[in-house]
């Protein structure tokens, strides 16, 4: 007989820690290799933690609704095997530790140093203490320029006294870490929101945000908070590309088994020009900027239940019309029928958005972290339009349409994003009639 300790497994690149949502099984269950144990939610879809091993449930190490972080141990296996496969305690130990450390690309380390950075010292977790705190922990102290030394005072709630994100933000709404030595810059002081007394509301119905409300809730307010945002508009004339579509949309869905939507002719549009201009293809670290060399378009997607999801088309440049069509086709019916994969959703470095579809002429959308920049299409409509001819100026109906972008002002001035924009207007405008299928 063996103990098999199963850590949780790596959710993407980005994700470095999951909240448990139910446990499949208990102590004392039998479980074969590949069964389900765990249900989990990342912050943005629900996946599953199969067993590495079979064997009987020896010990459960979380709670339902307990944040998990990736590395972490979750449960122990008694396996017949004579000997543990299983992670060591020492190995535990490496592996949370890899956990805590922002997932980032490679980049060397600035030479500058602003009065107001927290030193990667300040961030490390102390060698007289084992107490653990978890990456969100860490990330918000770093952010309030809240010392490791100043967090172990902090009380937690969480299993073994774990210190937990709510407790880190009562912590610092009660203004206790205003005048503490260390802090480097003061900062005013926090404004706590009052709840309503919901008998005085009159004739209302109140009701709580669900899970995915909540995390699309934070995940807007915090990039409004870290990216001053620019918007810019073009009007684009696509009546070539809709007289072109609608002509080969049947014979398109007959040659390749997938409709052609307007969706991945602009991303086809999209991926033509954001190679020209590789900061719209970047993210911010401190006073990095990181250009992915990959191009992977987000496609923001609506759910039934009125939620906003974000799959990603992975290496969309390297794909022909026919295979982004296939994959917006594929991952937005997954979308819909709740069966995205954690894969599906990572490493996205530029979002589109059609808001086209709910016959939305123009919008501002708000940039998804760490990405600089959001392109949205409005709805196409037949306007009266004046058209420069060799014989003089006419009027004539066409089909119109407005591209907005907004994007990230540390690194995207107005003449890189306006431009850029324009160029993908240029691409949609400027579409070949003659064009195969």
């Amino acid at each position: 007989m063996a103990l098999y300790e199963m850590i949780m497994p790596a959710m993407g690149e980005s994700i470095i820690e999951v909240t448990a949502l139910k446990w499949l099984k208990n102590v004392g269950d039998t479980v074969a290799e590949d069964d389900i144990l765990l249900e989990v939610a990342t912050d943005k879809v629900d996946s599953e933690v199969p067993s590495e091993v079979s064997g009987t449930i020896h010990e459960i190490h979380f709670k339902e609704d307990d944040i998990i972080p990736i590395g972490a141990v979750i449960a122990t296996i008694q396996t017949e095997k004579e000997e543990s496969t299983g992670t060591k305690p020492s190995e535990e130990a490496e592996v949370i530790n890899e956990a805590k450390r922002p997932i980032v690309d490679s980049i060397e380390p600035s030479s500058t140093t602003f009065v107001n950075e927290v030193t990667p010292n300040q961030l490390e977790p102390s060698t007289k203490s084992d107490r653990f705190l978890s990456p969100l922990v860490r990330n918000i102290a770093k952010a309030e320029g809240i010392s490791i030394a100043e967090l172990q005072t902090i009380s937690g709630t969480g299993m073994n006294g774990r210190l937990t994100k709510i407790d880190l933000m009562n912590y610092i709404e009660s203004n206790q870490t205003l005048n503490q030595p260390e802090k480097i810059v003061q900062k005013p002081p926090v404004v706590t929101s009052v709840e309503p007394d919901l008998s005085k509301l009159g004739n209302v119905e109140v009701v709580k945000m669900d899970r995915m409300r909540k995390i699309i809730a934070d995940h807007m307010v915090n990039s409004k908070k870290t990216a001053p945002h620019v918007c810019s508009f073009v009007e684009v004339d696509v009546t070539n590309l809709s007289n072109w579509r609608k002509a080969n949309k049947d014979a398109f869905l007959k040659k390749y088994n997938t409709k052609l939507t307007f969706t991945p002719l602009i991303i086809e549009a999209i991926t033509k020009v954001i190679r020209d201009y590789p900061v719209i293809n970047s993210s911010v670290s401190g006073d990095n900027i990181i250009y992915k060399k990959d191009i992977n378009i987000g496609m923001a997607a609506a759910l039934p239940n009125g939620n906003l999801i974000v799959p990603v088309i992975k290496n969309a440049d390297r794909k022909n019309l026919a295979g982004i069509a296939d994959s917006v086709n594929d991952l937005a019916t997954k979308a819909r029928a709740g069966q995205l994969n954690p894969d599906d959703i990572q490493n996205g470095t530029f979002t589109f958005t059609n808001i086209g579809m709910f016959n939305n002429i123009i919008g501002t959308p708000i940039i998804p972290q760490p990405q600089v920049a959001i392109l949205a299409a409005g709805v196409i409509k037949k306007r009266p339009m004046v058209l420069e001819t060799e014989q003089g100026d006419v009027i004539a109906i066409r089909q119109m349409m407005y591209l907005s972008m907004s994007y990230d002002h540390r690194v995207v001035d107005g003449y890189v994003g306006g431009t850029f924009l324009n160029a993908v207007g240029q691409q949609l405008e400027n579409f070949d009639v003659n064009r195969k299928i």
